[in-house]
């Protein structure tokens, strides 16, 4: 286990509201329903069924099949003013759970690994609460349940499909529940919060032959090694130390038995940073190396380079809103944590191209219930507590933003 990187606190849920404190096991149930249904991404059927039957039974308005299985549902308060956003994920990932929990995933090899299961619950909730309390705010707001985070990639696909349209969202919002926190912080900072997600693939193609002659090859698994080692130059002495980039390469195939050349060697990894004005620059110095190798020992190549999910840049006021807010819920000693950066990445970067808006973390790890596997993990969980953590804090939002 990876404990969090603060030190756990006792969290006093009494800044709940008591509608939001009564709703909690309700929160809890849902959280729960959705994780033994884990879905992939675009295939999230059951959970956008259940989601839909619930906004339905509350009477929200809301619109079904957006980028194959989105949800965005809109909450009017019949009175003028702005339209806040706010943005849950819905996938899970292809993970089998070894957790041993009334609530384990019921689908082989598919697991709620990464707390969307949370995020939906937290928007449930925050709809429901919402829709019965209209009269507490002006406006409206959209809650958009987005699939396919976890790749290839919902957002952009529902933002094309116009779900920041009919009424114009003026910001957005989003949270993800993160066990590098424990419970009772809430990580929220201006600029820069997640990294930007791009990979490659690399084939180096030498000349096979027989292990006891090398003099009559070009031997790939020599030249991409090192290809491998020339790519670390890139962060350490042409990235300025005061920013932070991160180029790994985490695949490496090449050869077929001990006693021969390998003719070709494939490679691949991943590239992150946090200054967009870095992103014509790696890929530009990444081939520039593969090239300079390669032509070195006589090699060639062919190079792929995807561009995944820009930076995740979080707008000042929307992020000061948030920070405001956050620190009203969680009044625990170590309560708001502006250094929570994270070359992890997040489509939510998209809707952040679009609309001044705000991502911020909700600490959810728990030593001492032993909920502090990291993400991805499987036997990832996390405290329930935070869920009407969330769901306060999103209202508290949308009452703030919204007149």
């Amino acid at each position: 286990m990876i404990a969090p990187s603060i030190t756990p606190t006792s969290v006093n849920l009494s800044q709940l509201r008591p509608t939001i404190y009564e709703l909690q096991p309700q929160l809890v149930e849902w959280r729960r329903r959705l994780h033994q249904q884990p879905e992939l991404a675009f295939k999230e059927k059951l959970t956008a069924e259940f989601v839909s039957q619930k906004l339905r039974e509350w009477g929200i308005e809301h619109e079904t099949g957006i980028a194959t299985t989105g949800i965005v549902a809109t909450i009017d308060s019949g009175k003028p003013g702005q339209v806040l956003a706010i943005r849950a994920d819905m996938d899970a990932l292809p993970i089998q759970e070894e957790n041993e929990v009334p609530y384990k995933s019921q689908h082989d090899g598919r697991m709620h690994a990464c707390g969307h299961d949370g995020h939906t619950a937290i928007a449930l909730g925050t709809a429901y609460y919402l829709s019965q309390h209209r009269d507490d705010f002006v406006g409206a707001v959209k809650i958009i349940f987005q699939p396919a985070e976890e790749g290839p990639g919902g957002a952009k696909p529902m933002i094309e499909a116009g779900v920041l349209k009919n009424p114009d969202a003026d910001a957005i919002i989003g949270l993800h529940l993160w066990n590098n926190l424990p419970l009772g912080t809430v990580g929220v900072r201006t600029g820069a919060l997640m990294a930007a997600t791009e990979c490659f693939y690399c084939t180096i193609q030498g000349k096979g032959g027989h292990g006891a002659m090398p003099h009559q090859t070009v031997d790939s698994i020599l030249v991409a090694s090192q290809v491998v080692n020339a790519l670390q130059t890139i962060v350490a002495r042409n990235v300025n130390p005061l920013e932070s980039a991160v180029v790994t390469v985490g695949k490496f195939q090449a050869g077929t038995a001990l006693n021969v050349i390998a003719d070709s060697a494939q490679l691949s990894g991943t590239v992150r940073y946090f200054n967009p004005t870095l992103g014509e620059h790696l890929p530009q110095r990444l081939e520039q190396i593969i090239a300079g190798v390669c032509n070195s020992h006589g090699a060639t190549y062919e190079l792929k380079y995807v561009r995944l999910y820009p930076p995740v840049i979080n707008d000042a006021a929307i992020a000061e809103l948030v920070r405001f807010v956050a620190a009203s819920v969680v009044e625990t000693p170590a309560g708001i944590v502006p250094e929570c950066q994270t070359m992890g990445g997040e489509d939510m970067s998209f809707f952040l191209q679009e609309l001044p808006g705000c991502y911020f973390f909700l600490g959810s790890a728990n030593l001492s219930k032993n909920l502090a596997y990291p993400h991805h993990h499987p036997r990832f969980d996390f405290d329930e507590a935070a869920l009407g953590m969330g769901v306060e804090i999103f209202v508290r939002c949308v009452e703030k933003f919204c007149i």
